[in-house]
Order: C-alpha cells, then structure tokens, then sequence
C-alpha cells in the first residue's frame, strides 16, 4: 500500500513540476521561426506541411484566420514580412504547437508542429487544413 502511495505522490509531484514548465518554458525564435524548404505537402508525426498554389493577398487572409483560431497569438513575423509564426496552446495543459506561414514564389507554405512529445495525433494537420479554407474559400 505504502507503494502505490509513493507512486501517487510522485505523479502527482511530476504533474506540478511540469505543467507550469510546459506553459512558461522560454521559446527561441531562431528554432521555431524558421524557413520552410518542403516543396509539398507531408504529414509528419508531430506535424503537417502544407503548399499550395496561391497569390499574394492569400497571406493576409490566412493570418485573419489564424488569428481568430482559439489560444493562438503571433509568436514572430508578420504578413509584411510574408513570414509569420503563431503559437497555439492547447486547452487544459497548455502544451504549444508552432505554425509558420510563408508566401514564396506564387506559393502558401504551411507548417504546423509540436514542442513537446512525440505525436500530435492529427491537430496539426487538421490547423492547417482549416486556415487554408481561409483561402480557398
């Protein structure tokens, strides 16, 4: 019983430990504020890529969206930049996904990944799908 006892506790220790961390740890923009080279789509375990085909003004457009998306804030970047990062942090634990949205050539380049763990279970995927019917219409 003592056992199962110490084992509650460390949990319950770890959960306190770690909740906070995941919701303040520092984020470096020189890691998640990156160019995307992926030329196509592809899904990731952690992540998805969008590209597609799109003009200029397709930015603006996904940057309303992204904005309107619940618990998400511009992390870096800007439409003028034709660059831009968002953090979204998901509802009860906070844990961040980072989304870079560039327009490069004629092309909306979508990336949408995890800080922590190991699988994002499609959210990232389904984000992008989202913002880019922002501008498919």
């Amino acid at each position: 019983m003592k056992v199962v006892l110490y084992i509650v506790v460390s949990l319950i220790v770890l959960v306190l430990i770690a909740v906070p961390y995941i919701r303040f740890a520092p984020a470096d923009e020189a890691r998640w504020h990156v160019q995307i080279e992926a030329d196509q789509d592809r899904d990731l375990t952690g992540g998805a890529i969008r590209v597609v085909e799109a003009p200029a003004a397709a930015l603006a457009e996904v940057d309303r969206a992204a904005r309107a998306l619940p618990r998400t804030q511009v992390f870096a970047g800007s439409v003028a930049e034709n660059h831009i990062t968002y953090v979204t942090r998901s509802k009860f634990f906070g844990f961040p996904d980072y989304t870079t949205v560039q327009h490069v050539d004629g092309r909306l380049k979508m990336f949408g990944r995890l800080r922590f763990g190991r699988s994002d279970l499609g959210v990232n995927g389904k984000r992008l799908e989202r913002l880019l019917g922002a501008v498919q219409g």
